[in-house]
């Protein structure tokens, strides 16, 4: 049974993703979540050259009056917009594409030989997998088995 968190966030995406898009953005993820202080709403937004505080006071001011008028949540939470940082989350095939030569710190959902663990350079995404160069060989990840994975310092 899907949650009313995650309803919710599906819910903001679905608006938030064209926008963002029109905004000359990418929206990179959307966390919904109770933490010391409360419940925080936030967003993570990219584009190329970088974030500006412009682009976050922007996102911030639509996707508020937008949350004021639909009304999705009933209690009180603080709303968030910031980068994703150097460590930014690669979640979707052109994310892979994107950001290929670039350093990423890969888990899989199950091991290979006897690792889980892959950090290395994106060589190239093949549509199915990412292969990742890694101590001078180029090793093969089925992006279907793949975990979590983000670029790496």
């Amino acid at each position: 049974m899907e949650s009313v968190g995650a309803k919710i966030v599906e819910t903001i995406e679905a608006f938030a993703g064209p926008l963002l898009e029109d905004m000359g953005l990418e929206l990179v993820e959307i966390q919904f979540r109770r933490e010391n202080h409360g419940w925080v709403l936030r967003f993570f937004i990219d584009k190329q050259g970088g974030v500006t505080i412009d682009d976050c006071a922007n996102v911030s001011r639509e996707v508020s009056a937008y949350l004021e008028v639909e009304d999705l949540i009933d209690h009180a939470y603080h709303l968030e917009v910031s980068s994703p940082g150097a460590e930014r989350p690669l979640k979707t095939k052109d994310d892979f594409k994107r950001f290929v030569q670039s350093k990423a710190r890969i888990k899989m959902r199950e091991p290979i030989g006897e690792q889980k663990v892959f950090v290395g350079i994106i060589q190239e995404f093949d549509g199915d997998a990412v292969l990742l160069e890694q101590d001078g060989r180029t090793i093969s990840l089925d992006f279907e088995k793949i975990s979590r994975a983000r670029l790496a310092l």
